[in-house]
Order: structure tokens, then C-alpha cells, then sequence
């Protein structure tokens, strides 16, 4: 599941709410897959146009996580998200959680994203132009 990092890293730190925390008291499952959403979404919102914004929207269809060390409430984290392979209409992402106060590797991702058009929610082909804005 690796894959080189590109020169356009995107990141964003956040904190371990009391609802991430699962009955083992670390964060869940469920919360690292939320962070790999949140910071896919942001990455989105940051580098796409408005009108590509206003055009397309994004399903995921596949996520690969490696759980590597937990995480406990009240933690900064930071997700760093890039793109990787595009073809077509399916567009590869890569997450990594990280906690900055050790340099822990938390959880590596990876995902699978399809294109959609906003207004009908079907396949769009993924332009050279949308690829560029994230590499």
C-alpha cells in the first residue's frame, strides 16, 4: 500500500474527540475512516475550482487501512492526504494519520474515489486539467 508522496502533500491537524473513542478507549475504527474522509474532502475544497466544486462530486468505492498504533482522546493528529493513479472516471488517494508529539505513524490508507457528475450522479471522466490542480 505504498506509494511515493508527490510534491503537493496536503495536511491537516485535528484532535481525538470524546466520539471517536470506541469501549477499548482509543479511537475507533470508524473515527480513522472519518479522518481519512475529512481530510479527502478539505483537499477537495482547497485545490479544486468552484465551478469544478459545483460540477463533480466524489463516492468512494474502495479503502484499504493498515491500523498501526492507536490513538487516544485529547491527541493532536495530523492526516496527510495525496492523489496517486487517475484513470478514467477512478481516482486513487493516499492518507497517512500521523501523531506529531512522537512522529508516530498511526494508519496508512489508501482509497478509491470515483468522479461523479453533480447533477445526474454518474461516471465523469477525470480531465487532465482536475488531475494537474492535485500533483
Amino acid at each position: 500500500m505504498s506509494a511515493l508522496k508527490p510534491a503537493q502533500v496536503f495536511e491537516q491537524r485535528f484532535r481525538v474527540r470524546p466520539e471517536d473513542i470506541d469501549v477499548q478507549n482509543h479511537a475507533s475504527n470508524i473515527a480513522y475512516l472519518k479522518w481519512t474522509q475529512d481530510v479527502a474532502v478539505s483537499h477537495w475544497r482547497a485545490r479544486a475550482t468552484l465551478e469544478q466544486q459545483e460540477d463533480f462530486t466524489w463516492v468512494v468505492i474502495r479503502h484499504e487501512i493498515d491500523y498501526l498504533k492507536p490513538s487516544f482522546l485529547g491527541q493532536e493528529l495530523l492526516s496527510r492526504t495525496w492523489i496517486g493513479k487517475a484513470s478514467a472516471a477512478t481516482c486513487e488517494r493516499f492518507t497517512e494519520i500521523w501523531r506529531p508529539s512522537d512522529e508516530q505513524l498511526l494508519a496508512k490508507v489508501r482509497s478509491v474515489w470515483c468522479l461523479l457528475d453533480r447533477q445526474t450522479f454518474r461516471p465523469r471522466r477525470i480531465t487532465a486539467d482536475l488531475v494537474s490542480r492535485f500533483q
